[in-house]
């Protein structure tokens, strides 16, 4: 009974993310439209991190209940799972192609950035505070890095450009700003509460079925993070708009790695598991094969995603028998 408990308790937490998550997106860009700010800075900012939004609430509530193997599963789970599952069943509706920046610039340096988490968590087994605080400015230094190659990108005249940023206008509804407020303060709201839902059931169902918090935040707590991702990339799929996918996917990646991981370390220092190391490891090792498929032809076709999500199950298998 207590199981079947925390089962409802996880599933209500998650609902609660992901629609909160919805929320708040609108409502911090409608208020941001009203001010002036360009559509493509609300895009790489706020709606690029609504998606990451559900993993910053589970591992920031993760490390201030000084629960933090959650946190990195959390993290590198959602990574490994946004990467193969979400580009892989993509790819099974349409060849999902590869924006040149995305395979030259934003792919290798997403696999920096596990690097980097690798060598920071194999020394001395933890996140610290200063190495939280050095993925938070790194991020900061991607962001501005980020906004300055769009700038560049749209002032050079780019049709294709100018159409995505007309797309953006169309898309960013202007709510009255009692709406916005509304939308904010009850998105933060339902991210703050879903995300300790989704820690208090996901840690009494680990503890039910005596398993490590690790393994529950690889695949259900990855999982449940991952769907706006997930979700989101398919419908896209379906449409045949599948441009952009992967390379939301790396910037959700980077997102996880640097803001997520680093807000949780500046609050709490995390405690690395050797199982941790080798999670992201794999990740490395995927992002590697994913990126070598993407160069063959700058796209990944059906058979590359079934191998991909092939791949996946694999470590499925793997991380259940471990």
């Amino acid at each position: 009974m207590e199981i079947l408990k925390s089962a409802v308790i996880l599933v209500i937490g998650f609902v609660l993310l992901i629609k909160g998550a919805d929320y708040f997106v609108e409502g911090s860009s409608s208020v941001a439209k009203k001010f002036k700010v360009p559509s493509l800075i609300i895009g790489m900012t706020i709606v690029a991190m609504g998606t990451s939004l559900p993993e910053l609430a589970v591992s920031v509530t993760a490390a201030m209940a000084g629960n933090n193997t959650l946190a990195v599963s959390n993290v590198a789970g959602s990574n490994i799972f946004n990467l193969m599952v979400v580009c892989g069943a993509c790819a099974l509706f349409a060849p999902l192609a590869i924006e040149k920046n995305t395979l030259m610039k934003e792919f290798p340096f997403s696999i920096l950035c596990a690097g980097l988490l690798v060598v920071m968590g194999y020394l001395g087994m933890s996140l610290g505070r200063v190495d939280g605080v050095i993925l938070l400015v790194i991020f900061a230094v991607y962001l501005f890095w980020m906004i300055q190659s769009a700038k560049k990108a749209r002032t050079s005249g780019d049709k294709l450009e100018a159409e995505e940023e007309a797309l953006a206008e169309e898309e960013i509804k202007i709510l009255p700003m009692w709406k916005c407020m509304v939308f904010i303060i009850g998105g933060m709201i339902a991210i703050k509460f879903g995300g300790d839902f989704v820690v208090d059931g996901a840690s009494a169902i680990a503890a039910g079925f005596g398993l490590s918090q690790t393994l529950i935040g690889l695949t259900i707590v990855a999982l449940g993070t991952s769907l706006p991702e997930l979700v989101t990339s398919i419908v896209a799929a379906r449409k045949d708009e599948v441009d952009m996918a992967l390379g939301n996917v790396i910037g959700s990646n980077i997102f996880n790695i640097l803001l997520i991981l680093g807000v949780a370390a500046a609050i709490s220092p995390i405690a690395f598991l050797m199982e941790n190391i080798i999670d992201i490891i794999i990740l490395i090792i995927m992002s590697v094969v994913v990126w070598g498929f993407a160069w063959t032809s700058r796209k990944i076709n059906r058979t590359e995603g079934i191998i991909m999500l092939l791949m996946y199950a694999v470590y499925m298998v793997y991380i259940c028998m471990r």
